[in-house]
């Protein structure tokens, strides 16, 4: 129960980043240089599954400017990717995003004014060093016990997607989907097996040569013509599932279902893309009044701040360094870019944002491995900002809702697999009772605190059990 999160993340990554001129350059070039072409192109669709129906859903309610916020969040995907080298993800912050499409009075100042007091408060805890404090001081099995509870609100989230159609304007469930149809059940479901028989659930060990060495190990005095037809079997069948493996990753299964979503959006409405405007939108400075920020700090960065911490910085980093033990994230500097990033885009109107293990997760499934992965997601959404700016909501609102629950399944799952490393019924003890109550209460703060709370109250009883049988 004494397992910490990381000794020392920054001195880690310090002693092996050379210092000059060309060894930065050498290293962003390196950062951004995709592994492989197609997979790092299907990991940048990873994280869409959260992206898209919370940006549609404050477009459609409060007016929130989609080519503002597609150039901003465009430009920190860029960002990212060039200093973390690792598909670090940019999500609209949700808490903020609830408040929001839940209160008729919280409107486009609130949410700004919310996400300058949430950045401000993690960039000050980033910059004085607090933030690594933090990352110090949460044990693992509460980390877990967070990502695990993200995991499953994705997941349950995006089965309400798949199962109800959506007012992604109210943020509302209106009923159940029809089976046929441009966006219907069938749809989903095929894009589930389809994704399933591409991806499957993860990288795992052949264990086909195993079988052959105990195959071969068995009965040497028998009748060897048999022993060999069975080697020759084996062989032919490992053949066969190394070609499969080899020509899975090549199959982009995110983009294809991302490109299969944007033409059924354009059949469903064919006018919208008559409706579409050249250019982007128009940037103005965003007006936010005294009562504004009164609001936006008790309704929306009082309950995102907590969030921020816990999974847009610590579970985050822990994610990063078990993913990508070589690129590991401090928690300093992933404080420092969160906090940045919104203290200039919600001046404009940008949709608040921050790093989310979710998002990482989900583009690590589809394959993402290099910052190149979101850098190309950030240069789309650049692209579409700049040139189509807020007219494409017209298309992206015609999107089949039960495609991004697709996305977001595999998301979800992939980041609640994360929490399956416990070594100890005590840690996984903590890790359930902080996702249970997390997942109960709606707050990933109260589960934190009953997690420290039990992991605190086991460690003394371990004490306790110790001092009393040396005695």
């Amino acid at each position: 129960m004494a397992t910490t999160v990381n000794p020392d993340p920054e001195a880690v990554v310090a002693s092996k980043e050379p210092r000059g001129p060309r060894s930065l350059l050498a290293r962003a070039r390196d950062n951004l240089a995709f592994r492989s072409v197609w997979p790092e192109l299907n990991g940048a669709m990873g994280d869409l599954g959260t992206y898209i129906p919370i940006v549609l859903s404050l477009a459609l309610a409060r007016h929130l400017d989609l080519g503002t916020t597609l150039i901003f969040t465009g430009a920190y995907n860029a960002v990212t990717g060039l200093i973390y080298g690792v598909p670090m993800p940019v999500q609209p912050m949700k808490a903020i995003a609830a408040t929001a499409l839940s209160d008729p009075s919280f409107g486009i100042p609130e949410v700004m004014a919310a996400g300058i007091l949430t950045a401000a408060f993690v960039l000050f805890l980033g910059v004085t060093r607090l933030m690594q404090l933090v990352y110090w001081f949460v044990p693992l099995p509460v980390v877990r016990g967070i990502q695990l509870a993200q995991g499953l609100n994705f997941a349950m989230a995006a089965v309400k997607y798949i199962r109800y159609e959506q007012d992604l304007g109210k943020g509302k469930s209106t009923g159940r989907r029809p089976w046929t149809g441009l966006d219907g059940l069938i749809l989903a479901i095929a894009a589930i097996c389809f994704i399933l028989l591409v991806n499957g659930a993860g990288s795992e060990r052949s264990r086909s040569s195993n079988r052959t060495e105990q195959d071969q190990g068995h009965g040497q005095g028998g009748d060897r013509d048999t022993q060999e037809e069975g080697r020759q079997e084996e062989e032919t069948e490992g053949r066969w599932r190394s070609m499969i493996r080899g020509a899975a990753p090549a199959i982009p299964s995110a983009v294809i279902v991302f490109v299969v979503g944007v033409a059924f959006a354009v059949a469903r409405h064919p006018a919208a893309v008559r409706e579409l405007r050249a250019g982007p939108s128009r940037m103005r400075v965003v007006r936010i009044p005294g009562e504004a920020w009164k609001q936006g700090f008790l309704k929306g960065a009082v309950p995102q701040i907590p969030l921020s911490v816990l999974n847009s910085v610590v579970a985050v980093c822990k994610l990063t360094r078990d993913l990508f033990p070589e690129k590991e994230a401090s928690a300093t500097s992933v404080s420092v870019t969160m906090g940045a990033m919104n203290l200039v885009g919600c001046w404009f109107g940008a949709m608040p944002c921050c790093h989310g293990a979710g998002g990482l997760a989900g583009q690590y499934k589809f394959g993402g491995r290099s910052g190149g992965c979101v850098a190309a997601l950030g240069a789309l959404k650049l692209a579409l900002g700049l040139a189509l700016g807020g007219s494409m909501l017209r298309v992206l609102v015609e999107f089949p809702v039960g495609l991004l629950g697709v996305l977001l399944l595999f998301a979800g799952v992939e980041l609640a697999v994360a929490a399956r490393d416990m070594s100890s019924k005590a840690e996984a003890f903590v890790m359930l009772l902080c996702t249970a109550v997390s997942l109960v209460g709606s707050s990933a703060a109260l589960g934190f605190l009953c997690g420290m709370v039990a992991h605190g109250l086991l460690m003394l009883r371990a004490w306790a059990m110790g001092v009393s049988r040396s005695g």
